[in-house]
């Protein structure tokens, strides 16, 4: 029986562009490659054979230098083979990284372990017959594994398992039909037809592009990515893993998710309207993020409204929480609005009869049901600035 483990979306480099500190996007691409190692220590624990790379190694086509001798470096330390697939992030076309003669070069110095399959043909080995379908451009038309169907299996040997290595979306399931937001657009493209034929001739099939755990089938997996890179999508979302994948010839394979990530990506929701339900959301997100400042990232859907004087205590908060995060992503809006006291202090001023009229307006204003919802932050944000100046 093989063991192998299955791994994909690894994408060195990746920007992270939406995180505004520099030396936090840093950290978030170092830890992409630090995961490298801990893939190692999966390995040898596992006693795998093999390190199956399901595309999108590197997070573009041409990735810097210093990414391809980072990687080439720490694969180059891992204690066993490494066959890497070009996927839609990085593929095989001609003038991408695995073509070029500096990554070559490093491969050959640093990682004699690591093989990139280019070509669309069975690469059989002592242990099993790995069958790749590398993308050779960004979107392919046409089903990657099409050319499995016409191979000659009478020419292959019988005895060991077999082994599809690809990347893109099956039909119902994939990145495209349920990964795509605002920051991971979708594609219609590179579609992988694994229709009852295919599967009966294969063992196992390693798949790549949806970044969290998944079964497809009886025999095809997606690994997920072995370092989180985005906020769970659904309860059920994993993506800190790889997979260690025991077969043989024409057996079920059995599988395992072993964990492999360092970061958290936390999806915190709340409903603010009192002080108590903020007194509420800090004691949760301090059991949550602990005292290990750099480790977490947060997505607070947030929703409510809170009186002048919390909503100044919420917002540092939030400020506490940048400082903390890697990253902090926030999606809704928590308004600020007076309590009866609060109004009354701008509007009960009869020492300053401007201020006194200029809220009473504003809060009229703001009572309008129609009010559109861009206006209405805007007039909300007027009032508590007034409140503000005036030390009320």
């Amino acid at each position: 029986m093989l063991s192998f483990l299955h791994s994909a979306d690894w994408q060195i480099g990746k920007p992270f562009a939406r995180v505004q500190d520099p030396d936090k996007r840093a950290l978030l691409r170092q830890a992409r490659i630090n995961c490298i190692d801990r893939i190692g220590a999966v390995a040898q624990s596992q006693a795998a054979s093999l390190l199956l790379v399901a595309g999108d190694l590197f997070d573009s086509p041409t990735p810097s230098s210093s990414d391809i001798s980072a990687v080439c470096q720490a694969i180059g330390r891992l204690p066993l083979p490494v066959l890497v697939i070009p996927g839609n992030h990085d593929h095989g076309a001609p003038g991408s990284v695995w073509h070029q003669p500096f990554f070559k070069a490093e491969q050959q110095r640093r990682a004699p372990n690591l093989q990139v399959l280019l070509e669309r043909e069975p690469l059989v080995l002592e242990e099993a017959i790995v069958l790749p379908c590398p993308l050779l451009r960004r979107h392919e038309s046409e089903d990657p594994t099409a050319w499995i169907r016409n191979l000659a299996w009478s020419d292959l040997p019988s005895d060991r398992p077999r082994i599809l290595l690809a990347h893109g979306s099956v039909h119902g399931f994939g990145a495209d039909d349920l990964d795509a937001d605002e920051e991971n657009p979708s594609s219609d493209r590179n579609r992988l037809r694994l229709d009852p034929a295919l599967l009966d001739a294969v063992d196992y099939v390693a798949l790549g592009d949806w970044h969290g755990l998944k079964q497809i089938q009886a025999k095809a997996w997606y690994s997920g990515t072995p370092e989180p890179d985005r906020f769970p999508r659904s309860e059920d979302y994993q993506g800190e893993q790889v997979l260690a994948v025991r077969v043989n010839r024409g057996g079920l394979p059995q599988v395992s998710a072993e964990r492999t990530g360092a970061l958290h990506w936390l999806h915190h929701r709340v409903e603010l309207h009192s002080e108590e339900d903020l007194g509420r959301l800090e004691r949760s997100l301090e059991q949550q993020l602990g005292d290990e400042p750099g480790q977490h990232l947060l997505l607070l859907e947030e929703s409510g409204r809170l009186s002048f004087q919390a909503h100044r205590r919420y917002a540092l908060l939030l400020e506490r929480l940048e400082a903390q995060l890697l990253r902090l992503k926030r999606r809704g809006r928590c308004e600020e609005a007076p309590d009866a006291l609060e109004l009354d202090q701008l509007t009960s001023r009869a020492d300053d009869p401007l201020i006194a009229t200029v809220a009473s307006r504003l809060q009229q204003d703001l009572s309008n049901p129609e009010l559109p919802a861009q206006e209405r932050a805007l007039l909300q944000q007027a009032l508590a600035e007034l409140h503000r100046c005036v030390g009320a």
